[in-house]
């Protein structure tokens, strides 16, 4: 079983900031290089930062609901000087930044990806976002975003370009021969002259080829295109459902998909999202979790999820259902809470409440009654380990790590010592030859 866990580089979760075990320490280093401290004594695999390029404002077109109740994007550092800094504070822990395919350039993201790798001894990744706000649009110098369809074309041949850069130095392109004198081959450095619809860059990148030949790439695919891409690319796919049944079926198509991509199926891994809430007995883990679900404001959760799905839900009454309506945002965030709304029978306010303090996958209870419910899903083909979202920061991880991953090891689902030098090799993924990002961007279904 692999793990995750979803660290917010801000408040995240509307309601979870006033939670009393809540450290509001987001602005200071030591928060993230203790949260990193405690993930790699659990034995997490990795610590993956989301991220947003704006303060939301699909809420009633304005801003007001984001700052006033800490909702999703109220305050986000960024996060790829924050994994800087929790390298150094830890060993083997895999650290992953989100950065947006649509407001980024190929060759610096390349650039910054291949140095952290050479920096932390192979143990980045890299969340893969398109973006779909109009509000981030805007802070680019855009009236408006990209249509879905041109979003992932761009994205495609953004991975196609990246993926050409780290290739462009040979692995044993850097010499470093002082009596020749030799420092680099230049016959093992090659100019990549890409010239596509979006992207024209001549190459080569100025770092020699990561260590774990590419960063691990991560993506959340839940729309048919991102599913597609996610196949397609990714080594790790984060994902959401609101059911083990709606988990497996995810599951089992996209190690569908992969196999169509000549991909081996068991070279993608599916982590879906949880928020567990852990107490000494059921009945207490239920009290922990209604205390905290009452700190949530029901317009802080219909903001943070009018944002996931890009529909100004202010629109609708609160005291009615949620309509069915086109989601130019997140299909995977309208899937999961359509799928709460008809079980549940839920109002929109009802909703965003259950929204803002949602926990995901269900598992409230013991240390061994979540570790029975986290076996059940990984045996059971939903999930081949999870993302955990603390439902506050930092206790959350730290009750896990401490009640739960005791648990799961003495289960032997968990590993008790990392043994790979990578986050690849803890992930059991095989280092990419030299060229092989060429042979996956060539394939077709």
């Amino acid at each position: 079983m692999h793990l995750a866990a979803f660290v917010t580089a801000g408040p995240g979760r509307p309601g979870g900031w006033r939670h009393p075990g809540s450290v509001p320490g987001w602005l200071d280093a030591d928060y993230y290089q203790n949260i990193a401290r405690t993930l790699e004594h659990g034995r997490f695999d990795l610590a993956f930062f989301p991220d947003i390029l704006s303060v939301p404002n699909r809420f009633g077109g304005s801003t007001d609901s984001q700052l006033r109740y800490g909702a999703l994007g109220s305050l986000r550092m960024d996060p790829l000087p924050i994994i800087a800094s929790m390298a150094a504070a830890t060993r083997h822990l895999g650290l992953a930044a989100t950065v947006s395919t649509t407001y980024a350039q190929p060759f610096n993201l390349a650039r910054t990806f291949a140095t952290l790798d050479h920096l932390t001894s192979g143990r980045v990744a890299w969340n893969i976002v398109t973006s779909f706000q109009e509000s981030e649009a805007r802070n680019f110098d855009l009236d408006e975003q990209f249509d879905r369809a041109t979003r992932y074309e761009r994205a495609d041949e953004f991975l196609q370009v990246t993926g050409k850069l780290w290739d462009s130095w040979d692995d044993d392109a850097l010499v470093l021969d002082p009596d020749e004198p030799l420092f680099a081959e230049p016959a093992k450095v090659h100019r990549i002259d890409h010239q596509g619809r979006f992207f024209s860059v001549q190459g080569p990148l100025n770092v020699p080829r990561p260590p774990q030949g590419y960063p691990v790439l991560i993506q959340a695919g839940a729309s048919a295109k991102g599913k597609d891409f996610a196949a397609r690319w990714s080594d790790v796919i984060f994902c959401s459902h609101a059911s083990k049944e709606s988990a497996q079926a995810f599951y089992t198509e996209i190690k569908e998909r992969a196999a169509k991509y000549g991909r081996d199926p068991e070279s993608v891994k599916i982590l879906p999202s949880i928020t567990p809430v852990v107490g000494p007995t059921s009945a207490r883990a239920k009290e922990l979790a209604e205390e905290m679900f009452e700190l949530v404001p029901p317009i802080g959760g219909l903001s943070t999820l009018a944002y996931h799905l890009d529909v100004d839900l202010s629109t609708f009454p609160l005291d009615e259902r949620l309509p069915e309506v086109e989601v130019a945002g997140v299909e995977g965030h309208y899937n999961e809470v359509r799928e709460i709304t008809e079980r549940e029978g839920l109002t929109l306010r009802q909703l965003g409440k259950q929204y803002g303090g949602r926990y995901e996958g269900g598992f409230i209870g013991t240390a061994a009654e979540v570790a029975d419910g986290l076996q059940e899903w990984f045996e059971d083909g939903a999930a081949d380990g999870f993302t955990l979202q603390a439902p506050h920061q930092p206790g959350g991880f730290e009750t896990f790590a401490r009640e739960v991953v005791p648990q799961l090891q003495r289960r032997g689902i968990l590993r008790t010592e990392y043994t790979g030098a990578t986050l690849r090799e803890n992930l059991g993924l095989s280092r990419p030859g030299h060229g092989e990002w060429a042979e996956r961007a060539g394939v077709r279904p």
